[in-house]
């Protein structure tokens, strides 16, 4: 949904209006911390401290100026990964540590020392090959393994830490102030870096506990590609930032984003991967607090040796005539690339974890080792979903669902956005134009086996006989201001209170909400939306939340900023389990998130513009997001801001239709747009694109599979498959659907071909429609029209698809399945299928799932089952089977049943192409048997 105050921001504007956000240079706590130059560290371990346990070591360092002393605890985790926590070692209040990010306390394994001199510690790991080397003087951390540095921690003497202090007027004398280290400030120093308040435009932000911030610098040795930490509308590649403003989490109402900004838009998680042929790894900085990050990347390079005392007389002595005179010898010596990535935060300890890979999908499953895995959504949710600000009224939704069914085009989906309720007054309905919910979920959707999505903003309408409001407001569930009072702002209900979603008892409230005897008008078909939850407040500074609003606990706004709406779409997510007596699956979309939303359910990228530029944009953002660890994510469909030109559009579906969420949206001031609207040429590519989203279901709901269960991204950047080709670096226009797909979505107008990168020089690309074996390798130029964009599928894959389409995906249950099995240079190939209810959480509970395994190998096919916990029962039938890449007609092909009698197969063959299709072959896909091949 649209951003605040539609009145001042022109939804023509070529840019968001950067005056109403700050820049780095406008952040206090940056301008603090940029004063500390790199160089020596500040700081000095006191080695005499140490202390081992069976799970951590601990000592202290202290800052050689103003003699503050911090604690330092450094953790191995199980799994290959380093934890490192520094805060006050007395601090005057505890510091905000971040809660219910972590699914569980990490099982920590035992260090121990295998160095100790006046200056030195080296800590042995369980992993043998690996070291911690602690440095005293100046204080730095080394993680060496295999005799290599990895990585540095302080190496640059960054290290920042502020500590909690009176306000000036209970400090007790002049000798304290210098001795604590909190002498009063000139006034000057007061208004330049704002220590005790803070100024932005006609806002003042009270510090409370005057400043708090903190920052580390790590050095990541060996590499210069370095990805993550979204979002942002950026590349892929992470930039230097050495000449600009720092990359910025802080979670923000961004309407139409400018795109190639480091500033920070609706989400953050603050998870920076780097990577080299031979290693990844990652640094996951556990803050909630605005946070900055600021990279500088030094290129490998060949510079001249420097001569040895011998050569240097070798020189003199030719000069002087003594011996003949030859060219000097001047040897080149490589020097290795170095990233130095500099975190910045405004409050809250340093708490951060060092993830060693060393491969990328190592990374993945170090991350949701801590944070959790993609929750596994409802089938129906990786359908179309259709979304518009807003459908009038019921006869507007029913003539739109009509209008897909009469188009032959499926969705599964209908989004309600704020024009339903009763005055903005969420889990309420317009008696007018909603006036029968029941029968518009009912009699409509629920017949078609449709669903239906409505809108659950943050901001609650100040109206005392709006239940939802006065209820909360009698328990105390609002935010408070900075003297105790509700906070109240602006936002579409006009003057709003804002629910505490960090209060575990508020959470378990909202979640009552959704009961059906509560939520009136609901059903068992009608999930949720959780939108402007950054939270955006119109007339507030940055659109948001003042950071000296209060939360439960007495914590700050500006502790759990980047939280917010990671609490509501948690809220949320249990409301919706909580009303079907946890029996089924949730779906709620969120707009702000932050590390470990992943566990609740989708995201999408905002206020995009119906512009190319946009769309070529969101394959980097999206690519970025799933390396965090959310999977689920899609962008808006066409663009919400402005009216595509029907090419865009087309592209857009296309794109859409093979990305983790898949939703059309669009504002309430462009015109309608709903598929079938732009003449029936672009109808009837539209429709192909949709229909071909449904026939990979099998093949996508596999992979959310795998994401659930072994957090592997479903939508991923071409070098997570290809770690050793440098040329997948930094490739963004691309990417991989899973391990078989490589999607290249066309992002510019009137292209009749298009140079797509074919990585593996061992690989086999096909033509995933046409079933072509590729030629070449490296770049590729491959021929396009507007009704298709390049899709290739990799030797070696094989994907499960649906024979035909449904109206919706409960249509297509009982439909039988195809597979296409593309060979590798072995004539080899593999996947898998994975099926359960498509609803419930029956395949955790009572292991109602099945896990099949295909192979194929020496001409035989198998399907067998992956794991033998799985029960579950199903009528589906593999029917078909495309061989690409087999050289030679068979004579026969016999299909093999355990106890069964064997059974002849019909074939054709395409000689032209090497194309082998078995054809009605009607075996259950829940057996094992075996297809040979002679």
């Amino acid at each position: 949904m649209a951003s605040s105050n539609r009145e001042e921001i022109s939804i023509q504007d070529e840019a968001v209006d950067k005056s109403k956000f700050k820049t780095c240079k406008q952040i206090a706590f940056y301008r603090r911390q940029k004063r500390l130059c790199p160089g020596k560290s500040l700081y000095r371990a006191l080695l005499d401290t140490v202390e081992l346990s069976n799970s951590y070591v601990k000592f202290e360092i202290v800052n050689e100026e103003c003699k503050v002393t911090l604690l330092v605890e450094i953790y191995e985790i199980e799994g290959n990964i380093f934890r490192l926590k520094i805060n006050e070692k007395t601090p005057l209040k505890p510091r905000y540590e971040v809660p219910n990010v972590l699914i569980k306390e990490p099982a920590c394994l035992r260090l121990t020392v295998s160095q100790k001199d006046t200056n030195k510690l080296v800590l042995a790991c369980a992993n043998e090959e690996q070291q911690l080397h602690i440095t005293a003087n100046p204080f730095q951390i080394q993680l060496v393994s295999k005799d290599e540095t990895i990585l540095s921690m302080n190496s640059n003497g960054l290290l920042y830490f502020e500590h909690f202090r009176l306000p000036p007027q209970f400090r007790k004398s002049t000798l304290q102030e210098k001795e604590d280290g909190s002498a009063k400030p000139s006034k000057e120093d007061q208004e330049d870096f704002g220590l005790w308040e803070e100024k932005f435009g006609h806002f003042l932000d009270i510090k409370a506990n005057g400043p708090s911030s903190i920052g580390l610098d790590f050095s990541l040795h060996g590499f210069e590609h370095v990805y993550g930490i979204p979002q942002h509308a950026e590349t892929l590649l992470l930039k230097n930032t050495s000449h600009s403003d720092a990359y910025r989490l802080y979670n923000l109402d961004v309407f139409g984003y400018k795109i190639h900004s480091k500033m920070g838009i609706y989400g953050s998680v603050p998870l920076l991967l780097a990577h080299k042929p031979d290693r990844t790894i990652g640094i996951f900085w556990l803050n909630s607090s605005e946070t900055l990050v600021e990279i500088a990347t030094k290129a490998a390079m060949e510079v001249n040796a420097l001569p040895d005392f011998g050569s240097c007389m070798n020189v003199l002595l030719q000069c002087l005539g003594v011996l003949p005179s030859r060219a000097p010898d001047i040897s080149k010596q490589r020097v290795l690339p170095q990233t130095d990535v500099r975190w910045m935060s405004e409050s809250g300890i340093i708490d951060t974890f060092i993830l060693m890979g060393p491969l990328p999908f190592d990374i993945f499953k170090q991350y949701a080792q801590l944070t959790g895995t993609q929750a596994l959504p409802p089938l129906f949710s990786l359908g179309y979903h259709q979304c518009r600000w807003n459908y009038k009224d019921e006869e507007d939704v029913e003539d739109v669902d009509a209008g897909f069914d009469v188009s032959d085009i499926p969705y599964d989906v209908m989004w309600l956005d704020i024009e339903h309720t009763d005055g903005k007054r969420y889990f309420t309905w317009d008696k007018e134009k909603f006036g029968n919910p029941e029968r518009l979920q009912k009699q409509i959707l629920m017949k078609k086996k449709r669903k239906l999505v409505v809108i659950l903003d943050p901001h609650i309408k100040v109206d005392p006989l709006y239940t939802i409001y006065s209820e909360a407001k009698e328990k105390g569930y609002y935010v408070k201001d900075h003297k105790g009072k509700d906070f109240e702002g602006i936002c579409w209900p006009g003057l709003s209170s804002y629910l505490d979603f960090t209060n575990p008892e508020v959470r378990e409230w909202y979640a009552d909400q959704f009961a059906f005897e509560t939520y009136k008008g609901s059903s068992e078909i009608l999930f949720a939306w959780n939108d402007m939850n950054e939270p955006s407040v119109f007339r507030g500074v940055e659109l948001t939340m003042q950071k000296d609003a209060v939360h439960y606990g007495k914590w700050e706004h500006r502790e759990v900023h980047n939280l917010y709406g990671f609490y509501q779409q948690m809220a949320t997510a249990e409301g919706l389990i909580r009303r079907s007596g946890g029996l089924e699956r949730p779906f709620v979309l969120t707009r702000s998130f932050f590390a470990g939303s992943q566990k609740y359910g989708a995201v999408w990228t905002g206020d995009n513009r119906a512009d190319w530029r946009y769309l070529k944009i969101s394959i980097p953002m999206l690519l970025t997001i799933s390396m965090a660890g959310i999977s689920f994510c899609g962008a808006d469909v066409g663009g919400f801001i402005g009216d595509p030109e029907p090419e865009l559009l087309v592209r857009w579906y296309q794109a859409g239709a093979l990305q983790p969420f898949f939703r059309g949206h669009a504002n309430m001031q462009t015109k309608r747009r709903e598929p079938w609207l732009f003449g029936e040429e672009n109808t009837q590519i539209i429709r192909d694109a949709i229909k071909e989203r449904y026939a990979l279901l099998p093949y996508l709901y596999s992979l959310f599979y795998r994401s659930h269960t072994v957090s592997e991204p479903v939508m991923r950047p071409v070098w997570v498959e290809f770690p050793k080709e440098l040329e997948t670096f930094g490739i963004e226009d691309e990417y991989m659907l899973g391990n078989a797909l490589l999607v290249y979505p066309v992002s510019e107008p009137k292209v009749t071909a298009v140079n797509v990168f074919l990585p593996g020089p061992q690989e086999i690309w096909y033509d995933f429609r046409k079933f072509l074996c590729l030629e070449g390798q490296g770049i590729v130029k491959i021929p396009v029209t507007l009704s298709n964009i390049p899709v290739m599928q990799r030797g070696g894959t094989i994907i499960p698809l649906k024979t035909s389409v449904g109206k919706s995906t409960e249509w297509m249950v009982d439909v039988p399945y195809e597979l296409h099995i593309a060979l590798d240079t072995k004539e080899s190939a593999a996947g898998e299928l994975y099926l359960d209810d498509g609803h419930s959480f029956q395949y955790v509970r009572e292991k109602q799932f099945l896990l099949r395994k295909f192979t194929f190998h020496n001409n035989v096919f198998s399907s067998r089952c992956a794991d033998e916990n799985g029960q579950f029962h199903t009528k589906c039938v593999v029917e078909q089977i495309l061989i690409l890449g087999i050289k030679k007609k068979p004579s026969s092909v016999l299909a093999s049943i355990h106890d069964g009698k064997d059974k002849a197969v019909a074939f054709t063959y395409d000689a032209k192409n090497s194309v082998l299709t078995l054809q009605k072959i009607s075996l259950n896909v829940g057996i094992d048997w075996v297809l040979r091949i002679k």
